[in-house]
């Protein structure tokens, strides 16, 4: 929140400071690190002597180990590395990131809680200002309070206006004036504003007009002051996020895996969900492989699957993760908002493209060659189905709602361009076919779901995703620009996720190899091939 007077120092020039957050956005967004990605790729081979790029590997260790005990001290600092860990991350992937004002809702019980203690503060303060003489105890500790917080404001060079903000808010002068009935808080309450004006945003300058024309009520004006701070200190930690992001995203990664590093030192179970999650996807991958005959019958010898392989799996497998099953990995945690809203999302523009496919299986010719009232109907299907992520949300009654409202355009389609409706037993098929989407082995459903992991597969394993994007498998054309908004946001979650963690996957990996005795099919010899995309 930059001040009226008072410019907050840089140590880098706008232009600097404009060039590094554009490239760290695009590495955020679009683009791996190539330091960061060859140090993970050479975890995978090296003897994991890199400090900088290898975690402690004590503390991947996959047989059993005795419990260790926690202290408080330790839960809280882990606790605190991890809050930390979850801004910053928040800062760094989410443009949009910022605080907003204390609000509750309003029928809430800790809102009727707040407005009653602050009603009782505030009857309290009026009570002791109009007693004769007025007692002013309570109105020293609001002056404090809000010169505290107009303190906070300043920037370190700030010292004119912090040696002003001191001596004119001196409390104990303020005291001295109290104990002698001669403190003007009407004066106070009046510097307090100016000094709010020349210190707030632009955005509230018409909140401090406000307070300089309001009554002559003091106890209202500190309400109001109060108010008006509020929103200052909000709007002082949006600028702070605003100033933080562009280094953080400069070292965000190096700062996310030094933090959980901390938290692993603290809590060793700490990576017990993400070794279980990549141990299950290299169980799965696992099969015998005939690398070439070991003896005179032919017999092969079993091989294990590389080990960018397996993570390219296991990053698939978080996008149709079964949140109620099981707990995601931990390294996956400071995203698994943004993941649910892209699995929401991806469930409703499968389902509306399974609807077009049976729609135009079904109804055929006639409908076909009209793009605009193709876009109109699957505007519609996906009002209907909106929100089916829900719990409360009943699919088979939103897609009767869909199969009676489809019938209903499409018979008026086709009587203004001279076809005839749809007849009752066309319209009870149509219906039928809609409604049983809802089934798992429904044929329609399961092409569906396959080519969207097809299609998500292949920007995973890509090294140019960007290109991917646009090239959408056969029957996916309809939700096309859904698939590639999508996209774009899964693939930069992931590649952001292995720069960070990929030391960490590295570890898991080579020890559950070794465990296992069997060499790899595809040894990591051209770490490009299989490594994680990058735009």
């Amino acid at each position: 929140m930059p001040l009226n007077d008072e410019r907050p120092t840089s140590t880098s020039s706008g232009e600097e400071q404009g060039s590094d957050a554009e490239s760290s956005s695009e590495r955020c967004d679009s683009m791996t690190s190539t330091s960061d990605a060859d140090c993970s790729r050479e975890s995978f081979t090296s003897d994991g002597s890199s400090k900088h790029c290898t975690p402690s590997s004590k503390y991947l260790v996959l047989t059993a180990s005795p419990p260790k005990t926690l202290t408080l001290d330790e839960v809280m600092e882990s606790t605190r590395d991890l809050s930390n860990l979850s801004i910053a991350h928040e800062i760094i992937v989410n443009r949009d990131f910022h605080l907003e004002p204390d609000s509750l809702p309003q029928d809430s019980l800790w809102k009727l809680v707040r407005d009653n203690i602050h009603k009782a503060f505030w009857d309290i303060l009026e009570s002791e200002l109009n007693d004769d003489p007025p007692e002013y105890g309570e109105a020293i500790r609001l002056l404090e309070e809000i010169r505290e917080i107009l303190l906070s404001f300043l920037n370190p060079g700030a010292n004119r206006m912090r040696t002003q903000i001191t001596e004119v808010l001196n409390m104990d002068l303020i005291r001295q004036q109290a104990d002698n009935d001669a403190v003007d808080i009407q004066g106070l309450a009046s510097y307090i504003i100016t000094t709010m004006g020349k210190m707030c945003a632009p955005v509230r300058d018409e909140e401090v007009k406000k307070l300089r024309e309001s009554p002559d009520n003091i106890v209202a004006l500190f309400k109001g002051i109060f108010r008006v701070l509020d929103l200052m200190k909000a709007d002082f930690v949006n600028f702070k996020i605003d100033n933080l992001r562009p280094v953080l995203q400069r070292q965000g990664v190096e700062y996310e895996r030094a933090t959980f590093q901390n938290i692993l030192d603290k809590t060793p179970s700490a990576l017990k969900h993400t070794t279980s999650w990549i141990k299950s996807t290299l169980e799965e991958m696992s099969t015998s492989i005939t690398k070439g005959p070991t003896d005179g019958q032919g017999k092969g010898q079993r091989l294990m699957p590389g080990p960018f392989q397996v993570l390219n799996v296991a990053f698939l497998r978080i996008l149709t993760w079964d949140y109620d099953k099981s707990p995601l990995p931990e390294t996956w945690m400071t995203d698994e908002m943004r993941l649910r809203q892209i699995q929401w999302q991806l469930h409703q523009v499968q389902a509306v493209n399974e609807v077009l496919l049976i729609i135009y299986s079904t109804v055929g010719g006639p409908i076909q060659g009209l793009p605009s009232w193709s876009d109109r109907l699957k505007r519609m299907i996906s009002v209907l189905l909106d929100g089916m992520h829900s719990p409360d949300f009943n699919l088979e009654e939103a897609l009767e709602s869909v199969s009676a409202q489809i019938c209903c355009e499409v018979n008026k389609s086709l009587t203004e361009r001279g076809y005839p409706a749809l007849s009752p037993a066309l319209q009870a098929t149509l219906t039928g076919q809609i409604r049983s989407i809802t089934q798992k082995d429904n044929p329609i459903r399961t092409l569906v779901e396959d080519r969207v992991r097809q299609f998500f597969a292949e920007l995973i394993c890509d090294p140019k995703p960007q290109v991917k994007l646009e090239q959408v498998p056969a029957g996916l054309t309809a939700i096309k620009p859904e698939l590639a908004s999508l996209g774009a946001k899964f693939i930069s979650l992931v590649n952001y996720n292995k720069v960070v963690y990929g030391p960490f996957y590295a570890e898991i990996i080579k020890k559950l190899m070794f465990r296992s005795g069997a060499p790899a099919a595809n040894p990591p010899q051209d770490p490009t091939r299989d490594s994680v995309p990058s735009n």
